[in-house]
């Protein structure tokens, strides 16, 4: 078989408004160990499949180039995972959702308003997994976003498997299995490293599972990520609004969007939990988007993260 031409094609027809360059530019900026830019309007994606260990790239594109029509041609090993990568795919640009009642958020917010006609199109850009998620709060961990982005790049190529997407080679993060043999790593603590291990098992008994964590009460399913060895409040939160995608979840523990609350909002100060909810209730049941919104507004006002600030 030749490695270079897909295995697979599909396409998603977007429910409401959906710009791939505005999310794929608010990917590059947000998140630099998760995504490095293919060029030409392309968005490609490399990852292990949900519930297996087989690695695939995923090149994505705009059809038509106004939102409507997202294609997907699937490289790798993804024989016979059509229906797995279609709804990995989906999930992590948010192409699961429908998002027709989105500008409805904007007329109960005019602040949320302005900020939709700004990011037109915007839409959260998920981990691949929130198996992948949770190995990115173990490994982030009191280090710098930069620091952490290495560390997690060395251990694709090194431990990991490397997919051909028409030439372009992209490295995938280790597979559950590949953690479970992890003794040491340049850059992780014996301690990390123990933490990835047992978070290898415990994706391989399904502990992670996305299908499984979005079914559950947003509460329930937190408490049961706190289960899992070395995730607190924070780790929980990124995992299951930016590994599951959610799409109406609010932070409980992002002092970066209380502070572009305040920037937005006009405030003196960032607000505190319990004002964060008011000012929030009238974004649901977008609260997790409308988030992604301000976090995205706050970065290009600071550059913070991409300077290099602390991951977590």
């Amino acid at each position: 078989m030749d490695a270079s031409r897909p295995v697979a094609s599909f396409e998603f027809r977007p429910e409401g408004p959906y710009s791939l360059g505005i999310s794929t530019a608010f990917l590059e900026r947000f998140e630099p160990a998760a995504y490095e830019g293919a060029g030409d309007g392309h968005l490609h994606l490399a990852f292990v499949v949900d519930g297996t260990e087989r690695a695939v790239g995923v090149c994505v594109r705009d059809d038509i180039g106004n939102g409507t029509r997202i294609l997907a041609d699937v490289y790798g090993n993804g024989d016979g995972l059509h229906d797995a990568v279609y709804a990995q795919v989906a999930r992590v640009l948010s192409l699961d959702v429908d998002g027709t009642g989105f500008h409805a958020v904007g007329e109960r917010d005019p602040v949320i308003s302005d900020l939709q006609r700004f990011y037109p199109g915007l839409r959260p850009v998920g981990f691949f997994s929130p198996y992948e998620a949770a190995a990115w709060a173990l490994i982030g961990n009191r280090i710098r976003i930069v620091q952490a982005a290495r560390v997690k790049a060395r251990m694709a190529e090194r431990l990991g498997h490397m997919v051909n997407i028409y030439g372009d080679h992209r490295y995938v993060f280790p597979s559950p299995s590949g953690l479970t043999a992890l003794d040491a790593f340049p850059g992780l603590s014996e301690r990390k490293v123990t933490y990835l291990r047992h978070l290898g098992e415990d994706a391989r008994d399904g502990k992670l599972d996305p299908f499984d964590l979005r079914s559950r009460p947003m509460a329930e399913a937190l408490d049961h990520l706190k289960t899992l060895r070395g995730i607190g409040d924070f780790s929980a939160d990124l995992i299951l609004l930016r590994g599951a995608c959610i799409p109406d979840g609010l932070p409980r523990f992002e002092s970066r969007l209380a502070r572009a609350v305040a920037l937005v909002y006009g405030l003196d100060e960032p607000p505190d939990q319990a004002a964060m909810e008011r000012i929030a209730d009238p974004w649901r049941p977008y609260r997790t988007w409308v988030s992604v919104l301000l976090r995205t507004h706050l970065e290009s006002r600071t550059n913070e993260i991409a300077t290099g600030r602390r991951a977590t």
